[in-house]
């Protein structure tokens, strides 16, 4: 499926964020780990999400979603049941990698399999983890990436992990309070550390104990329990990267985002530190986020923290008179795609003067002109994209635009109640 993309002129109006994809799974799976009912409300129903559903199904648990806006669970607790096959984690790298540690808990074998993307995504650091806690893990084709074979159980002791995604340590650190031993969990070459901060929030809310030497380590007391829990999900500061980025990019735009937490822990409510340093015009008030486009002025930016963001904020730096360099966020490379290369090939495409290097890339202001691109089926990729589309001359196709539904179903729909043209076409670029 394509994504069909015009020039917009301008932008304007409100729109209110869906729930975060990374809550969404952290709460499914712990829901899962804890031994009762718990209700999840305003859940992200996307296909990533889903991946998890159908892991905690899979391995025992129990979901209700009958009920408008909420996930009704019941968890396995501290024993996952063997799965009838493979768990199929689709194209969802968060999945993936928090159900490994999850699936470790059982001594029985689990196999943890996706989809194309998925199998090219490296995950050998928390396999390695894995072992040196107790429980046999491997990468079946021997090339660090699913599909892993993982037979627990998980024991406890001490671990070092490879922190080039923050997901690695997440996976660990909700899993390791169940064991039957103490666990101390050393990080090296930390990247992302929101996210695990955003785990240690769900666990300090559930009740779980840990200390911690900032974020390179942990100790994790074993033989604890998850407690049942009502909790509501925050709005997606992931999603909400494009339509703020878009309304800053676009002159004469005027937006109103809602529905987001400027105090929750996701790590792309950066997003707006990086946008005020293009000189964005960014107010916070009580209804919301209220975005006016005018013109932007290149700026260095720090991106480790923040890879998901990296595609939106290299089209946005398209716009932005002078150079914009964003460094440190090579680990952007070992998302759905290697995302430093992709956003360069593409926006080349389109006519944008940009230089990938090492970790990062170095742009300038670009007069885009709209063509045929690849979304590479990946949906920070394509929403991007869209956004270069809305600036470019002429008509944009993105192939495999179908991707958006990973985190942002509705994307389309947002956008155009925004005022951008675009649509969905079923034809081949």
């Amino acid at each position: 499926m394509n994504l069909i993309v015009k020039k917009t002129a301008m932008l304007s109006g409100e729109i209110a964020i869906p729930g975060s994809k990374s809550h969404t799974i952290r709460g499914v799976i712990m829901a899962a780990l804890a031994k009762g009912i718990s209700k999840l409300e305003n859940p992200l129903d996307s296909a990533d999400t889903q991946a998890a559903f159908g892991a905690v199904q899979a391995l025992g648990g129990r979901i209700d979603v009958s009920h408008p806006g909420i996930w009704i669970i019941e968890g396995f607790g501290r024993y996952p049941h063997p799965p009838k096959g493979p768990l199929d984690m689709l194209n969802s790298g968060t999945s993936t990698n928090l159900i490994a540690s999850v699936a470790a808990l059982g001594d029985f074998e689990v196999i943890i399999d996706g989809d194309p993307s998925i199998r090219k995504r490296p995950c050998q650091p928390l396999v390695d983890a894995l072992r040196q806690l107790g429980a046999e893990a491997l990468s079946i084709k021997a090339n660090q990436c699913p599909p892993l074979r993982i037979k627990g159980p998980l024991l406890g002791g001490r671990a070092e992990v490879d922190c080039r995604s923050s997901q690695y340590v997440s996976s660990l650190l909700i899993a390791c309070p169940l064991l039957p031993e103490d666990t101390e969990i050393r990080v090296h070459n930390l990247c992302e550390a929101p996210y695990i901060q955003m785990t240690l929030d769900w666990l300090k809310a559930l009740g779980v104990q840990w200390e911690q030497q900032g974020y390179e380590l942990f100790r994790v007391p074993g033989r604890q329990d998850y407690r049942p829990f009502t909790r509501s999900v925050p709005a997606d500061w992931s999603s909400a990267t494009f339509p703020l980025c878009a309304a800053a990019m676009i002159e004469d735009s005027d937006c109103l985002i809602t529905g987001l937490d400027i105090e929750d822990s996701q790590a792309d409510r950066e997003v707006l530190d990086h946008l005020k340093k293009l000189g964005a015009d960014i107010d916070l008030n009580k209804q919301g986020i209220r975005v006016r486009g005018r013109k932007l002025q290149g700026a260095e930016l720090d991106l480790n923290n923040t890879p998901d963001a990296l595609p939106a904020i290299a089209v946005t730096a398209c716009a932005a008179k002078g150079i914009t360099r964003i460094k440190n966020v090579a680990h952007a490379r070992i998302k759905e795609t290697d995302r430093l290369q992709v956003m360069a090939q593409e926006l080349n495409r389109m006519g944008a003067r940009i230089q990938e290097t090492a970790d990062g890339l170095i742009i300038e202001k670009s007069q885009l002109k709209g063509t045929c691109v690849q979304g590479h089926h990946d949906h920070r990729v394509v929403m991007a994209l869209s956004l270069a589309g809305m600036m470019a001359e002429g008509v944009t196709r993105i192939d495999t635009a179908e991707a958006v539904g990973v985190t942002f179903p509705n994307f389309v729909t947002f956008m155009k109640n925004l005022g951008s043209n675009m649509d969905m076409e079923v034809k081949i670029c």
